[in-house]
């Protein structure tokens, strides 16, 4: 594996393009992310402030000191940022646009659940159209950030991300998918004064790299 690629470094924060396939903590055999990327940079402390599953690829950003964490751990818990994440599934939504949100609750074999209640509710703002036949894009954007969100709430409109493995099965149109087809697009912030806004296209996996996926991003609209 190559050099994690950097789209952002300052004073205060790291942002890096995290690869697809990578765990965040690691494996009983080899490094988690911010390991990676302290043996990558020599920059030290880089200090994690939110989290990517394994699958997901894109947008991380992680602080550079205790003050810069302490912020941005702020700006997470008051949901004074904006995340934007694209999917592509291989199933048509019960609605093609608006908003899932509910409860989640631990299910079977690593997997979470969507219920109906709304005590303290993961809030999912989605758009999406036809990519091309028989794939749709999804633009997402949690309000909230909890585990698997994005992926749990595609999997309740009908429409799980292609290649999860936790929460997609086969279909006859693409079988055996290159990747899991998540990807942290962009995010949005201000930490003390000064406006963030860094967006990474997606690299990874033969759908990504499509005309038909290019197209589609240039028409899609924010949630």
């Amino acid at each position: 594996m190559g050099p994690i690629p950097v789209l952002h470094e300052d004073d205060h924060l790291l942002v890096v393009h995290k690869p697809a396939g990578i765990s965040f903590h690691g494996t009983s055999g080899g490094q988690g992310l911010p390991g990676l990327l302290r043996r990558q940079t020599g920059l030290e402390p880089l200090i994690a402030v939110h989290r990517l599953d394994r699958i997901t690829s894109g947008v991380l950003v992680l602080a550079r000191s205790q003050e810069a964490a302490r912020e941005l751990g702020r700006i997470f818990r008051e949901r004074e940022i904006a995340k934007y994440y694209l999917a592509i599934s291989d199933r048509k939504p019960k609605k093609k646009q608006g908003t899932v949100a509910g409860d989640m609750a631990r299910s079977r074999r690593g997997t979470w659940k969507l219920l109906r209640t709304r005590v303290h509710p993961a809030v999912t703002h989605f758009t999406s159209l036809s990519m091309a036949p028989g794939l749709r894009l999804f633009l997402l954007k949690p309000e909230t950030g909890r585990t698997h969100q994005v992926r749990v709430a595609l999997k309740a409109l009908g429409s799980p991300v292609l290649g999860d493995p936790l929460y997609w099965s086969p279909g006859p149109a693409i079988p055996e998918p290159d990747r899991a087809y998540l990807h942290a697009y962009r995010i949005r912030f201000r930490l003390f004064g000064t406006p963030y806004d860094i967006l990474a296209p997606p690299v990874q996996g033969r759908l990504f790299a499509a005309d038909a996926f290019r197209k589609a991003l240039s028409r899609i609209r924010a949630p």
